[in-house]
């Protein structure tokens, strides 16, 4: 895996937002993942709740995340007055943020913990109000401890299916690290991936070339 994980020193609470959970759901290893990595797990009670429709519950995202409470390996947690009265603001003011990405951020601010988000809205939110940058999804699918207990061929597995059928958002500069750990022909796969079209363009001429010998 060439991708170095920015969670790799950090053994605080992490509190996740709600396509977190999916990805983690989507990679079939989400609970494995969570038991590896030192860092304990926050999610607001509201991001629970938005998986608690027909969807989630028919594919299996919401029976997850109740497994993974019941096995203690996340913490469900309410907003406090003040948390509310800030992601009221989140939620209300011009640009808003969906009732999760509001919920993570106002627990976040409030208790210190570290968001893990993927939007880049909620993302963008963060740098304003935190001073810093929110973790990714694929900060957590890449966490070295994760690495050495999955394996490397796992965690290749792992990465290619949150790509593909959790559509998992990753930063644009980690692109190619990433096509190059899952191989080019499951990327294809992945049209989440940032500039799917004209990256495999790109691909596409670079492997003409090879074949050419130029």
């Amino acid at each position: 895996m060439t991708y170095s994980s920015s969670l790799s020193d950090q053994t605080g609470p992490l509190i996740l937002d709600t396509s977190v959970l999916i990805n983690l759901h989507a990679c079939r290893r989400g609970a494995e993942i969570l038991s590896a990595i030192p860092n304990p797990i926050v999610i607001s009670n509201i991001v629970a709740g938005e998986l608690d429709h027909e969807t989630s519950r028919r594919n299996g995202e919401k029976a997850f995340l109740c497994t993974l409470e019941t096995a203690g390996k996340v913490s469900l947690v309410d907003l406090s007055d003040q948390e509310f009265k800030f992601f009221f603001e989140l939620t209300s003011t011009s640009p808003s943020l969906d009732d999760g990405e509001a919920a993570t951020i106002a627990i976040a601010r409030s208790r210190g913990i570290l968001p893990v988000i993927d939007e880049k809205r909620g993302r963008r939110r963060v740098e304003q109000l935190m001073r810093a940058e929110a973790y990714w999804s694929l900060d957590i699918l890449t966490h070295p401890d994760a690495i050495d207990f999955l394996g490397a061929d796992v965690s290749r597995e792992v990465l290619f299916l949150a790509l593909r059928d959790g559509r998992m958002r990753i930063p644009p500069e980690s692109t190619q690290h990433v096509v190059n750990s899952i191989g080019i022909d499951q990327a294809r796969d992945c049209t989440c991936l940032p500039g799917y079209k004209g990256l495999f363009d790109v691909l596409s001429a670079s492997e003409q070339q090879m074949k050419l010998g130029l």
